[in-house]
C-alpha cells in the first residue's frame, strides 16, 4: 500500500499557513515600500487631492475610503494575474510574502518583550512611549507594565484577530481591505475639526469590521486565562462589566477581559502633555494595582494562546465553508466540496 501527498499551491488555507509561520519565525519586515506603509502614502495623496476639489465632508471621505480600500486589492489582483504566466508557485509566493507582512503577530509580541526584557527604567518607557500616546517618563515599572498590557490587549482584536479571520473567510483580498480600513481610521479617524466629518466613514467601518471579534476576544482570552493559571470567570465578567469605560466600542472588550483575567486593575491616571486626562480604574478595589514582569509574562501568553486559538478557529472555519462550496470573494474560486474536482 502506498500513500501520496500533494500540496496545491494555490489552497488559501496553504497560503495562510505558511505566511503565518514565517511571521512567528521572523516578525515583521521594516522597509520603505511595506504595504502598510504605502496605505499610508495612498491614504495621503488621494485625501489631498480630493480636498483639492472640496471633498472634504462625508462624500470626500466615502470616496477616500473606497480608492484607498479598492486600489491595494486590484494592484494585487494585477500582479498576481502577471506572476500567473509562469505557474502556480510564483504566485504562492507573492500571496505568502502579501500574507506575512499584513499578520504581524510577532511584531505585536515583541513590542511586549521589549518591555519585558528593558534593563532599566528609563529603556522600559521608551519601549512603551513606541505603543502609546500618553506621558511615559513619570511612569513607575508597574506603570508600564500596565500600560503595555493595555496596549497590546487593544491591539489584539484589530492586529490578530480580524485579519486572521478576514483572510479564513475571503482570502488574501478580504484580508487586505481590513487592513486598509485599520490603516485609514488611524490615519483620519478622528473626532477634530478636520476628520469629523471626512473619517466618519473609515472610523465607523473600522467600527464595523472588528465588532464580532472583540467581543469573541474575551472568550479567547478566558480560555488562555485558564490554560496558563489565570481567572477565567473574571475575564468574561470583566469584560461585560468594564468594555464601555473606553470610548471606542471595540477596544474594551479585549482590555476589560484581559484586566479580569489578571485580576489587575487598568488605566488608572493617564497624563497627557502634563494634563491628568483619565483617574478611573478598570476594575475593583480588590484588584491589585503593582505590576512586575511576572504578570506581563503571562500577559504576553494570554495573548499568544488567543491568537493561536483565534487562528485554530479561522482555518475550522474556512475548511467548513470550502466543504459546503460557499464562495465568499470573486477572487477564489476553490471549491473543496466531497467528490468534486478543481
Amino acid at each position: 500500500m502506498s500513500y501520496s501527498f500533494s500540496v496545491d499551491p494555490s489552497e488559501p488555507l496553504f497560503v495562510l499557513l505558511v505566511a503565518a509561520c514565517i511571521d512567528l519565525a521572523l516578525g515583521d519586515p521594516q522597509f520603505r515600500l511595506h504595504p502598510i506603509r504605502l496605505l499610508g502614502d495612498l491614504s495621503r495623496i488621494i485625501e489631498w487631492m480630493l480636498r483639492r476639489i472640496r471633498l472634504s465632508g462625508y462624500l470626500g471621505g466615502i470616496v477616500h475610503l473606497l480608492i484607498v480600500c479598492s486600489v491595494p486589492v486590484l494592484v494585487w489582483w494585477g500582479l498576481r494575474s502577471g506572476l500567473s504566466l509562469w505557474g502556480a508557485w510564483p504566485v504562492f509566493i507573492f500571496d505568502v510574502v502579501v500574507a506575512w507582512q499584513f499578520l504581524c503577530f510577532r511584531d505585536l509580541l515583541d513590542h511586549g518583550r521589549r518591555v519585558l526584557r528593558a534593563e532599566s527604567l528609563e529603556d522600559a518607557q521608551q519601549s512603551v512611549g513606541m505603543l502609546v500616546g500618553r506621558d511615559t517618563h513619570t511612569m513607575s515599572r508597574g506603570d508600564t507594565v500596565r500600560s503595555t498590557i493595555e496596549s497590546l490587549s487593544e491591539n489584539l482584536t484589530d492586529g490578530v484577530l480580524t485579519p486572521v479571520w478576514a483572510f479564513c473567510l475571503g482570502g488574501l483580498p478580504a484580508l487586505i481591505v481590513v487592513k486598509a480600513i485599520s490603516t485609514l481610521d488611524s490615519m483620519v479617524g478622528y473626532k477634530n475639526e478636520r476628520y469629523q466629518r471626512f473619517g466618519w466613514a473609515s472610523a465607523r467601518c473600522d467600527d464595523l469590521i472588528h465588532y464580532i471579534p472583540a467581543r469573541i476576544s474575551m472568550i479567547l482570552i478566558a480560555i488562555s486565562a485558564a490554560l496558563v493559571g489565570g481567572y477565567p470567570k473574571s475575564a468574561v465578567r470583566s469584560a461585560w462589566d468594564y468594555h464601555a469605560m473606553l470610548e471606542s466600542p471595540n477596544s474594551g472588550w479585549s482590555e476589560a477581559a484581559i484586566a479580569g483575567a489578571l485580576r489587575l486593575r487598568l488605566l488608572g491616571p493617564i497624563y497627557l502633555k502634563g494634563v491628568l486626562v483619565n483617574d478611573t480604574w478598570m476594575g475593583p478595589d480588590t484588584w491589585h494595582t503593582e505590576a512586575d514582569a511576572q504578570t506581563l509574562r503571562k500577559a504576553l501568553w494570554i495573548i499568544f494562546l488567543s491568537g493561536m486559538i483565534a487562528w485554530f478557529i479561522g482555518i475550522i472555519g474556512h475548511m467548513a465553508l470550502t466543504s459546503v462550496d460557499i464562495e465568499l470573494w470573486p477572487f477564489i474560486s476553490k471549491t473543496h466540496a466531497a467528490g468534486v474536482g478543481h
